[in-house]
């Protein structure tokens, strides 16, 4: 065996087989820069998942939903089931508008606790959304589900997602301190905005309802810091600011503590020996193609160049430490079931370079 074969075979797998074979695996996070394939890897993800676990969730947070787009079915807010499997539900929800209908409906019937607890929410900055994570948590964990794949939105929204139980705790810390120095005058505030109709029933349920959604926050926190439980899974394609931002995604959730050990490429030219064969090819026929053919080689052998190099960049950067997958640019749309299920596969035996 050559000093090459041995460095090879002490890298990571390059495929997802990773997290299809950690069964504690409770939480799936598959995020990155916008329009680099997050939706199709998580749907990919799932239903490679589903083949090996009992029942499995997709949720997309994404405002911009497109798993209905991907399944070519409707999903709406509540599990449904996707055609052709007995063990895949998907479902889209945006929690902030979950929230907000609370929120509406608590002020039409006029209940005092429920708008002192909207204020007390917006009162914090970024505590609303952190609010809507978890209103979203909670109603993800009442549900039966083995493990569950989050399609999230661009990087810049999801890595806040993953910062609210961060965020909440330090924020419930400060209000329990407030309320252990100042119990008083929150009471008396408590009477004065209540009309006072029982201010301490209303302080006690406000308070209860702070803590029941602080021991949540506590709860998903410990979840998304256990490598065991949680993982991310960066998506990015071969150009500069897809490996830019994939580089800042796995730098910020090193600092929230959430594991991540698996990039997906998407969108690669392949294979590699097939396009040094076509760049010597249209070198030794150009001037004998069209001009509109010599335009299209030109273009995709470029291109091909410069992918090979920010690849070659994604591996110096991960390849160590790092699975990474990368996924073939197809000439058709991955869409419905049919054509998911065969590319998904290429997430757990990816193409090979070397045939």
């Amino acid at each position: 065996m050559t000093a090459n074969e041995i460095d090879d075979a002490d890298l990571p797998d390059p495929s997802l087989k990773n997290i299809i074979d950690q069964t504690t695996l409770q939480w799936v996070f598959v995020g990155g820069k916008g329009g680099v394939g997050k939706t199709t890897t998580s749907c990919c993800l799932g239903v490679q998942l589903a083949m090996s676990r009992k029942k499995v969730l997709l949720v997309s947070t994404d405002p911009a939903h497109n798993l209905s787009d991907a399944f070519c079915q409707k999903i709406g807010r509540e599990p449904t089931p996707i055609n052709g499997f007995d063990n895949l539900c998907a479902m889209e929800i945006d929690a902030s508008q979950e929230v907000a209908s609370e929120i509406d409906s608590a002020e039409d019937e006029n209940d005092i606790f429920n708008q002192m607890f909207s204020d007390l929410q917006n009162s914090i900055p970024g505590i609303d959304e952190a609010m809507s994570f978890s209103e979203l948590m909670k109603q993800v964990q009442q549900l039966d589900f083995d493990v569950v794949v989050f399609d999230t939105a661009p990087t810049g929204h999801t890595l806040r997602l993953l910062s609210f139980p961060t965020i909440l705790e330090k924020a419930f810390a400060k209000v329990w301190e407030l309320k252990d120095r100042f119990g008083g005058l929150i009471g008396q505030a408590t009477a004065l905005m209540s009309g006072g109709n029982n201010p301490a029933a209303a302080q006690e349920q406000m308070l209860g309802k702070l803590e029941e959604t602080r021991a949540v926050i506590a709860k998903v926190n410990a979840q998304f810091q256990d490598p065991a439980k949680t993982t991310f899974v960066c998506v990015c394609i071969p150009e500069f600011l897809s490996i830019y931002e994939t580089e800042r995604l796995v730098q910020e959730l090193s600092k929230y503590g959430i594991d991540s050990h698996n990039i997906v490429v998407n969108q690669v030219l392949f294979p590699e020996k097939d396009a040094e064969e076509l760049s010597e090819w249209y070198e030794a026929n150009a001037s004998g193609l069209p001009k509109e053919a010599q335009e299209i080689c030109s273009k995709m052998l470029a291109r091909k160049r410069m992918q090979d190099k920010y690849i070659g960049q994604c591996f110096d950067l991960y390849g160590d430490d790092f699975h990474v997958t990368l996924m073939p640019l197809l000439d058709h749309e991955v869409r419905g079931v049919e054509k998911l299920k065969p590319f998904s596969e290429l997430l757990v035996n990816p193409v090979d370079l070397e045939e």
